[in-house]
């Protein structure tokens, strides 16, 4: 079993470029098989979700062609299964798109209901909601779902709640539907509003992707495309808080400012100096850190997969500070393997409170989700001593080159698989 270790206590600095956001390759790459005309998609990131589910689509008859690392050519005319395999959508809950794209394009789809990292609740009804107002019968048989129309109507939505998954995932069957869709209520994420524009590059006429309402007029064929994914905001973000917990200087190259500007305004309350620039930011961590409150919203607000890494770094800021998860409930499990580490925390429901400590002491600890588990590393690279990351295959479901990238801006890490490595590992930072 593959770990992390880190002798802690360099600070870190320099630069580092961030990959194409994972979150926006896995609907886009799933939208790739609504046309029958090859499909070129670059910027995707290196990470063990995204062949997962190229896996999953050459399972159905896509021919994918891997151009290089980061580019992949999708071609969908043969894809003659319409059935997603469980083995595939436990692995990661985002083989759920493929609902979206199969019931757009040929009718029918269907999927095993969807696993991904153990977060919380997170019901696919308004997904189910949103096809059925489409036209389709959708009923779950065997644990999967099961899709299908004769043909999909336009119709207007309104979604009881804010769902990036259902918002995709409806609005993609919706762009090969008869008529006019409006849907409300929808989520505004960047990766929605990538999915859109990848879809409009396809001949789709979606409109109002990013605001409260999306309006989508049917077409009857996409074509084939090349598209650039989006940079991740939640890697940018987490070597964000990495620099802030180590008192270091990292510029992170390759991003949107405009998507971090919730994190950059979390990192300047509690006494980071963050500079933009037109493609990267820059956070400078030095002298103590105050406390301050985070409450996640959807976007534009606080995002839930910066709430753990935000969690370490107040857990090192003067002071008592409150953490509100306003979307998962399960998202505080990593505060019990930080105190390990020395943090001194409560939960109480859906709110946190941290009690600022000088420092952490290296531990061994377990990544219990993809999130998770790079805060417990950011916690490690501030840490004095050595810290063991178990469980770090969902890391990498996640960050590209992870330990090479945190490698680059100095800090002292390794990726090992047996206890032989563990010990070289160990005696060379002796």
């Amino acid at each position: 079993m593959e770990q992390y270790v880190i002798k802690g206590g360099n600070p870190l600095v320099g630069e580092v470029e961030i990959a194409g956001a994972k979150n926006a390759a896995l609907a886009i790459l799933a939208a790739g098989i609504m046309t029958d005309d090859t499909v070129t998609i670059d910027n995707i990131p290196d990470v063990n979700d995204i062949n997962v589910l190229l896996e999953a689509m050459r399972g159905i008859g896509a021919n994918i062609h891997r151009v290089d690392r980061h580019t992949v050519e999708i071609k969908g005319n043969n894809v003659n299964d319409f059935s997603i395999d469980y083995d595939y959508i436990k692995k990661i809950r985002a083989s759920y798109y493929l609902l979206g794209a199969l019931l757009g394009k040929y009718k029918r789809a269907e999927v095993a209901l969807p696993g991904g990292c153990n977060i919380g609740s997170r019901p696919i009804d308004q997904h189910l909601k949103g096809f059925r107002a489409l036209g389709a019968e959708v009923e779950i048989e065997h644990g999967k779902i099961v899709a299908e129309a004769e043909k999909l109507r336009g119709t207007h939505m309104y979604f009881d709640v804010v769902s990036v998954g259902a918002t995709i995932n409806v609005m993609m069957a919706a762009t090969m539907a008869e008529g006019t869709t409006i849907l409300e209520n929808v989520a505004k994420e960047p990766h929605v509003v990538d999915v859109a524009n990848f879809l409009n590059s396809m001949g789709a006429n979606i409109r109002g992707a990013g605001t409260d309402v999306i309006k989508i007029k049917g077409v009857n064929r996409l074509h084939g495309t090349e598209y650039s994914i989006i940079p991740d905001q939640i890697e940018a973000g987490t070597f964000m808080f990495a620099a802030a917990a180590t008192r270091g200087d990292v510029t992170v190259l390759n991003v949107i400012p405009k998507h971090l500007e919730a994190t950059a305004a979390k990192l300047v309350e509690i006494g980071c100096e963050v500079e933009e620039f037109d493609d990267a930011v820059r956070v400078v961590s030095k002298g103590n850190l105050k406390h301050t409150q985070v409450k996640t919203l959807p976007y534009p607000g606080f995002p839930t997969d910066m709430q753990p890494q935000m969690g370490v770094v107040l857990s090192l800021c003067e002071g008592t500070s409150t953490i509100t998860e306003s979307i998962f409930e399960n998202r505080f499990k990593y505060l019990s393997e930080l105190a390990r580490m020395g943090a001194v925390n409560k939960v109480e429901g859906h709110s946190a409170t941290i009690e600022g400590v000088k420092g952490f002491q290296g531990a061994r600890v377990n990544a219990l989700d993809l999130r998770a588990g790079a805060a417990l590393c950011i916690a490690g690279l501030a840490a004095e001593g050595v810290t063991i990351i178990d469980d770090i295959v969902y890391i990498q479901r996640g960050y590209e080159r992870f330990e090479e990238k945190m490698r680059s801006l100095g800090a002292v890490i390794e990726k090992v698989s047996s206890e032989r490595e563990l010990q070289k590992f160990m005696f060379r930072v002796s």
